[in-house]
C-alpha cells in the first residue's frame, strides 16, 4: 500500500543530536495544517536511526526505512514493512512545492539524513 502527502514548504536543521528534514504543508495564514519530520538521530549514545514524525505519531529505528529514491520534487521512502498507523501503507511518496527554498532544503539534508538509505533516482 502507498501513503501519498504533499507539502508546501521542506526545511533542513542541524542539532546537537540530530539531522532533521521538515515537511509541512501550511495553510493561507502560515499554521501548519499537515507535517512530516524526518530525523536522524547523531552522537555516541545514539545509534544514528532514522525517525520518522508524522503530526505527532512517531516511528522509529534503524532498520525503519529500507529504501529512499529522490526524482525531481519527489521523495519516496520504501519501508521495511507495512505501518498500521498510516493505513498499511509500505512505500510513502513525498512530494513538494518546487521552489528553490526547498530545492535547497532538499539537496542540503537529504543525504545528510537518509544516510545509506537513499539508494536510487535523480535530482
Amino acid at each position: 500500500m502507498l501513503g501519498t502527502r504533499h507539502y508546501d514548504t521542506v526545511a533542513f536543521d542541524v542539532r546537537d543530536n540530530a539531522t532533521m528534514l521538515f515537511f509541512a504543508r501550511t495553510s493561507d495564514a502560515g499554521d501548519i495544517e499537515d507535517y512530516l519530520l524526518l530525523m536522524r538521530a547523531d552522537g555516541e549514545d545514539l545509534d544514528e536511526s532514522i525517525y520518522i514524525e508524522i503530526n505527532e505519531i512517531q516511528f522509529a529505528g534503524h532498520d525503519l526505512i529500507q529504501e529512499a529514491r529522490m526524482t525531481g520534487n519527489m521523495l519516496t521512502l520504501e519501508l521495511r514493512k507495512p505501518v498500521a498507523e498510516l493505513d498499511g501503507a509500505s512505500e510513502i511518496v513525498l512530494t513538494y512545492d518546487d521552489s528553490p527554498e526547498n530545492r535547497s532544503s532538499i539537496e542540503s539534508g537529504a543525504f545528510r539524513v537518509l544516510g545509506n538509505t537513499l539508494a536510487g533516482g535523480h535530482a
